[in-house]
């Protein structure tokens, strides 16, 4: 089993920077080439995607809302994933999600991510 945990979520201005960080664990981690992925889900909202990357951190996709103003980004030597969060929007407001899954290829659907992380709250004041 992959266990994920989030961090670095908080409250934050408008125009405002965060990155948040993902730490992997587990024994199948570093025997699978995991992509990872990013996904938010704000109160009574569904969950959506944000960002991934695949294995090589080579191949990377953006939700359109987000674009040019978030980095995705994986040190597999850490077992992390990280997504930097430039210009935040009130919008941005969510809980954010860490996702793995075994398979190297970039994904940007939920559904195909095994793993889930507790997610982290990101609050971003007007």
């Amino acid at each position: 089993q992959v266990q994920l945990v989030e961090s670095g979520g908080g409250l934050v201005q408008a125009g405002g920077s965060l990155r948040l960080s993902c730490a992997a664990s587990g024994r199948t981690f570093s025997r699978y080439r995991y992509a990872m992925g990013w996904f938010r889900q704000a109160p009574g909202k569904e969950r959506e995607f944000v960002a991934a990357i695949d294995w090589s951190g080579v191949s990377t996709r953006y939700a359109e809302s987000v674009k040019g103003r978030f980095t995705i980004s994986r040190d597999n030597a850490k077992n992390a994933v990280y997504l930097q969060m430039s210009s935040l929007k009130p919008e941005d407001t969510a809980v954010y999600y860490c996702a793995a899954d075994e398979s190297e290829l970039v994904k940007i659907s939920a559904p195909l991510y095994e793993y889930w992380g507790q997610g982290t709250q990101v609050t971003v004041s007007s």
